[in-house]
């Protein structure tokens, strides 16, 4: 006898096991992904009555009502986000499994993936993705496809903002986190110190505080709109940092998106000295001094080490390499001043 949503019945775990497979979950994914039964059911190329009679099947199994059928738009209801968040979390940790499984053979991960703050020079990640696919482990290169070489290690690279580059790490979506916050970490991570990035407080010239008297206090500062990049933390809380209290905000993307909210007067706020350097020497933008303080950030890199060891040599080889790397330091220098305009 099959359980039913609010029926009061138990469901087994025979039942439980059997219907949390990875493809319902992957299901689930989709559907809250794309927004809506329809959209998911083309996605996964199925009809939309057979992924509903999917999805009914596993609130059967599970005794939970996983969606809110008052509302057209596929709404979740808190058991729902529960199996949402848990289970794109078990399919990262999956996927995570069979990439060591796979890293066993050969020693070099089927997939690095690297989370970097969106505060880091590109260009020198880029770099560092160039000189990883130069490798050459096995002899391959010279009779391989135009832009195939390297050790056969797929790279994912992801740009987060604030507690989304940690968050990035810890819930097994990177391997690697490149501009952490200096912190403890928790059991199978390991953080080193990158170095300390100077941020700046920067307006237009033609900004009403470009002609304000120095320095700047938090009365001055709340009478105008600031400019934030959004953390992209789903789980963790979110950080927000040298906003006041009751100030107008506008929220953007991106660093990039924030300098050109400053260029163009929208706004005032802290920002990476190295990413507005042009600007504030062709006086497109100009540093004013502020009573708040403005201590550099500390910031680090992280990794996924496992089973709480710090041994690099438990490690994939393409992770060993990026930690070779990140030991350098003109390339920690790099990372924090090569931003450029």
């Amino acid at each position: 006898m099959k359980a039913h949503p609010s029926s009061g019945l138990t469901p087994t775990m025979p039942q439980i096991h059997h219907a949390l497979t990875p493809d319902a979950l992957a299901m689930i994914d989709t559907i809250a992904r794309t927004g809506s039964f329809a959209a998911a059911a083309r996605e996964l190329g199925k009809v939309p009555s057979a992924l509903t009679y999917s999805v009914r099947q596993l609130e059967e199994a599970l005794d939970v009502l996983l969606f809110d059928r008052r509302s057209r738009q596929a709404k979740f209801t808190a058991a729902g986000e529960e199996l949402l968040n848990e289970g794109r979390r078990l399919l990262a940790e999956t996927a995570a499994v069979a990439n060591r499984v796979k890293r066993v053979a050969s020693g070099w991960e089927t997939q690095l993936s690297v989370a970097v703050d969106d505060v880091i020079s590109r260009l020198t990640v880029f770099e560092l993705c160039e000189a990883f696919y130069a490798l050459d482990p096995q002899g391959r290169i010279s009779g391989s496809l135009p832009g195939n070489g390297g050790p056969g290690t797929r790279l994912k690279l992801r740009t987060e903002v604030l507690a989304g580059t940690w968050e990035a790490l810890v819930s097994g979506q990177a391997d690697l986190a490149i501009g952490v916050g200096l912190q403890s970490p928790p059991p199978g991570v390991a953080v080193e110190p990158l170095g300390d990035l100077a941020f700046v407080f920067a307006v237009a010239p033609h900004h009403p505080l470009a002609a304000a008297t120095e320095p700047l206090d938090d009365v001055d500062l709340l009478r105008f709109r600031a400019v934030a990049v959004a953390d992209t933390a789903q789980r963790m809380s979110p950080l927000t940092v040298n906003l006041l209290p009751g100030q107008d905000v506008l929220t953007v993307s991106s660093m990039a998106a924030k300098v050109e909210a400053l260029l163009r007067g929208m706004g005032c706020g802290y920002i990476p000295e190295p990413m507005v350097r042009q600007h504030l020497r062709s006086g497109k933008l100009l540093q004013k001094k502020t009573l708040r303080p403005n201590a550099p950030a500390r910031m680090g890199y992280a990794w996924r080490c496992g089973s709480g060891r710090r041994e690099r040599a438990s490690l994939g080889l393409g992770l060993q390499w990026w930690l070779k790397q990140l030991v350098v330091p003109t390339t920690r220098q790099a990372l924090l001043e090569r931003q450029g305009v």
